[in-house]
């Protein structure tokens, strides 16, 4: 059976001339994103790697964020994961601070997570999650997220909610350096008012991604792109365009430690996120 999570990194001589390149459009104007996504309970913005990676996490979503962007991608480690994230820079415009734990074990996986919104028009956007995973044979996994929106203000900690949503996540690996993944989500009533299909391909020590999120109800197609070099085991360049807003980052880990830096060029203003991810 063929184990559903990256393995080791293959190391070339990097293309430093490219990614150089790449980086210095970081320094350019955003192109597109008039409002935030994150509002509903969609996972966009959730962890600084995804999000420097242009949020083109859905075929990736092999760190803790994964019950946010797909929850069939918990069962790509064994062991625990936990994650915090927040918004660093200009916090006047909003917050935004996701977190969430995974326990991944012989393919069946349990997550929780939270992201709250502050400072944004549609009040105090709260959503708990709770995902399950279960891998399908040696290269298919599923998983279901159930998302519970939070009342605001309460005098009790609330671990469900008022309105309850759910994602449906799908990850196929045909071969150890190409994936495909799928989110079904659910945000009101009953249906499906999302979906988002994802690939990413990893070339030596370079990782690609792309994704196209479709609107069941009328609204414009998103596109999202992400690439991330990872010259040794300890640092990582990523860089993405997130529906036509550039995105840049770097990561570094420290034995099983993982903190990530991003910078997303919005159209009115730049936001910089960062996060700290553990691994056990």
């Amino acid at each position: 059976m063929i184990e559903m999570r990256l393995s080791g990194r293959y190391i070339q001589k990097p293309r430093v001339s490219v990614f150089a390149a790449c980086f210095l459009l970081l320094t350019g104007p955003a192109l597109g994103q008039t409002e935030f996504p994150f509002e509903t309970a969609r996972p966009l913005y959730v962890g600084a790697r995804a999000l420097a990676m242009g949020n083109a996490f859905t075929a990736v979503a092999d760190d803790a964020t994964a019950g946010f962007w797909n929850p069939a991608g918990l069962i790509q480690w064994q062991g625990v994961k936990l994650f915090g994230v927040t918004k660093f820079y200009d916090q006047h415009y909003y917050r935004f601070d996701p977190k969430g734990i995974g326990y991944s074990w012989r393919g069946y996986s349990l997550y929780w997570g939270n992201k709250i919104a502050l400072n944004v028009g549609s009040g105090v956007p709260d959503f708990n999650y709770y995902s399950f995973a279960r891998q399908l044979g040696a290269y298919f996994a599923a998983g279901l997220s159930l998302k519970f929106k939070r009342r605001h203000p309460s005098d009790y900690y609330q671990f469900f909610g008022y309105h309850t949503s759910y994602d449906i996540g799908l990850l196929f690996k045909p071969r150890p350096e190409l994936k495909f993944g799928c989110l079904l989500q659910n945000l009101d009533g009953r249906g499906i008012q999302w979906i988002t299909l994802g690939t990413a391909y990893r070339y030596a020590s370079y990782q690609f991604s792309a994704d196209i999120a479709l609107s069941i109800e009328g609204a414009a197609p998103e596109f999202y792109f992400g690439a991330e070099w990872t010259p040794t085991s300890f640092f990582s360049v990523r860089v993405g365009s997130s529906n036509g807003a550039l995105t840049g980052g770097v990561g570094l880990r420290i034995i099983n430690v993982y903190i990530n830096y991003a910078r997303i060029y919005e159209e009115r203003f730049v936001s910089d996120f960062i996060s700290a991810e553990l691994w056990f």
